[in-house]
C-alpha cells in the first residue's frame, strides 16, 4: 500500500471508529434520578418555558442558545472539492464543529441543507435564506460554510439584514481577516502604508472579492487593485461580469496576470497551483509581499518567491511559514460575539479581529506559551521563531493556531468592538479580566 493509500485509509478509519462521525451530544446537567428527570423534562421544564414566554430574552439564560452555532452549508463549494452536495460535505462541517469546540469551547452543529438548488444545480439563494432564517430561535450564531459564489454573497447579506444574531460566511471573511493581520505586520517590516500599496489578486471568487473589500475597509484604495480571474484582468468594458467583479473592473491596458504584477506591492492568490513564477515576482515593486493561498499547491512556493526577491511570503499550508489558516479567526470571533450577545458581526468587529492577531507576534512570548508552541512546532521553536521582545519576522507575521493566546485576544478585541459599535446586548466592564477568563475556560474545556 502506498503512503497516499495508507493516509486515505487512516482518514476513513478515523471518521468511522469507534463510532461514525466526529461529534456527539454532551449533557451539561445530571440526569440520574427521578428528581433530575422531573426537572430536566416533564413537569419541571414547563417553568423555564413559561419564563421565556414572559420574557423572550431569557432564552439566553435558560437554554444553550448563547453558546451554540449552526454551521450551515449546501455543499456547493466544499474545500477544494467543489460542488459535491450536502451529504458529502457533512464531514467538513463536522470538522468545523470540532474546531469551534477545541479552540473556543463553542458548541456547534452541522446543518447540511438539501432542496435549495436551481435546476442547473447551483444554489437557490432565496431558498437557502428562507431555511436559515428559521434557525434563529435555536442558535446564537450562524456560520455559513462552503456555499458557492455568487449566491453566497446574497445569502449572507440578506441574512445579516433579517436576523438578530451574528451571521458570518467564513470562506469570505475568515481569509480576509487572517491575511489582513499578516499584511499589517508585513507592511511594517517593509516600511510601506496600505493606502499607498498596489494589489494584484489572482482569483475572483468569494474569498478573493471579500478579501479585497476588507482591505479597502482597512485603508487600501479601490483604484489600487487589479483583479484577475480565469480569463485574465477584470477591466472596464470586458462584459459578462457579476456585480461583485464589476466593482473591481479597472481602466487599464493590462490583460494578463503577468502584466498586472509589474510594479505591484502585494500579490494575493486564491486561484490555481503555479499561476506565478519567479520572473513575475522579479517585476514587482521592491520588497513585495506575496500570499499564495491556493491549496494544496500554492501559486508559487515560498522558497522560489523569496529567491526572486519577495520580502514576506505566506500560503494556506501548515508546512510553510505564515499559514493563513481560518482557525485563527472564527473561533475567537464567535466567542467574543456570543459573550456580548452581538446582534451582528460588523466591519468594526472584523477589523478588530485582524488587529488582535497582528498584535500577538509583536509581544514577548510568555514561558508557558513558549512551552506549548515548542511542543506543537518544534522546528520553528528550534529556529528561534518565537523568541525576542518583538518576535515578528518575515517568517512570523501572524500567530500560530495552537498559540493559546489567539482566541482570548481575538474574543476580547471583537467583544470590545461590538460594544463600541452598539451591536452588543451585554457590556463587559473589565476586558483584561474577560481575556483571562476566556483563556481559563478554553484551558479547562481541553484538560
Amino acid at each position: 500500500m502506498t503512503d497516499k493509500a495508507k493516509f486515505e485509509q487512516a482518514c476513513l478509519d478515523y471518521h468511522a471508529s469507534p463510532v461514525p462521525g466526529k461529534i456527539a451530544l454532551k449533557t451539561t446537567k445530571p440526569c440520574e434520578t427521578q428528581k433530575d428527570l422531573s426537572i430536566a423534562y416533564s413537569p419541571g421544564v414547563a417553568t423555564p418555558c413559561m419564563a421565556i414566554k414572559e420574557n423572550p430574552r431569557d432564552v439566553w439564560k435558560y437554554t444553550a442558545k448563547g453558546n451554540i452555532v449552526a454551521v450551515v452549508s449546501d455543499g456547493t463549494a466544499v474545500l477544494g472539492l467543489g460542488n459535491i452536495g450536502p451529504e458529502a460535505g457533512l464531514p467538513v462541517m463536522e470538522g468545523k464543529c470540532i474546531l469551534f469546540k477545541r479552540f473556543a469551547d463553542i458548541d456547534a452543529m452541522p446543518i447540511c441543507v438539501s432542496d435549495v438548488f436551481q435546476e442547473n444545480g447551483k444554489t437557490d439563494a432565496k431558498a437557502l435564506i428562507e431555511f436559515t432564517r428559521k434557525l434563529e430561535p435555536t442558535f446564537g450564531g450562524i456560520n455559513l460554510e462552503d456555499i458557492a459564489a455568487p449566491a453566497c454573497f446574497e445569502v449572507e447579506q440578506e441574512l445579516k439584514k433579517i436576523m438578530k444574531i451574528p451571521v458570518f460566511h467564513d470562506d469570505q471573511h475568515g481569509t480576509a481577516i487572517i491575511s489582513q493581520a499578516a499584511i499589517i505586520n508585513a507592511l511594517k517590516m517593509v516600511g510601506k502604508k496600505i493606502e499607498d500599496c498596489t494589489f494584484v489578486i489572482s482569483g475572483a471568487g468569494a474569498a478573493g472579492i471579500a478579501c479585497c473589500e476588507f482591505y479597502i475597509s482597512a485603508g487600501a484604495k479601490r483604484e489600487n487593485f487589479i483583479m484577475c480571474d480565469s480569463k485574465g484582468v477584470i477591466y472596464q468594458g470586458r462584459g459578462n461580469l457579476t456585480a461583485e467583479k464589476e466593482n473591481f473592473a479597472v481602466q487599464t491596458e493590462k490583460r494578463t496576470l503577468a502584466e498586472a504584477m509589474k510594479k505591484a506591492d502585494i500579490f494575493l492568490g486564491f486561484s490555481v497551483a503555479g499561476a506565478v513564477d519567479a520572473e513575475m515576482v522579479k517585476t514587482m515593486a521592491s520588497n513585495p509581499i506575496i500570499f499564495a493561498m491556493a491549496n494544496p499547491v500554492p501559486e508559487i512556493f515560498p522558497d522560489e518567491a523569496l529567491a526572486a526577491g519577495a520580502a514576506v511570503v505566506g500560503t494556506g499550508r501548515t508546512d510553510f511559514p505564515n499559514q493563513v489558516n481560518n482557525v485563527l479567526g472564527f473561533p475567537g470571533i464567535f466567542r467574543g460575539a456570543l459573550d456580548v450577545r452581538a446582534k451582528n458581526i460588523n466591519e468594526e468587529m472584523k477589523l478588530a479581529a485582524a488587529e488582535a492577531l497582528a498584535s500577538l507576534v509583536n509581544e514577548p512570548t510568555p514561558s508557558d506559551v513558549l512551552e506549548i508552541l515548542t511542543a506543537a512546532y518544534p522546528e520553528d521553536a528550534a529556529a528561534g521563531m518565537f523568541e525576542g521582545g518583538v518576535p515578528v519576522k518575515n517568517t512570523y507575521v501572524i500567530p500560530k493556531p495552537f498559540d493559546p493566546r489567539v482566541v482570548p485576544r481575538v474574543a476580547r478585541y471583537v467583544a470590545e468592538a461590538a460594544i463600541k459599535s452598539n451591536v452588543a446586548m451585554i457590556e463587559i466592564a473589565d476586558l483584561d479580566a474577560y481575556e483571562r477568563e476566556v483563556a481559563e475556560r478554553i484551558k479547562a474545556a481541553n484538560s
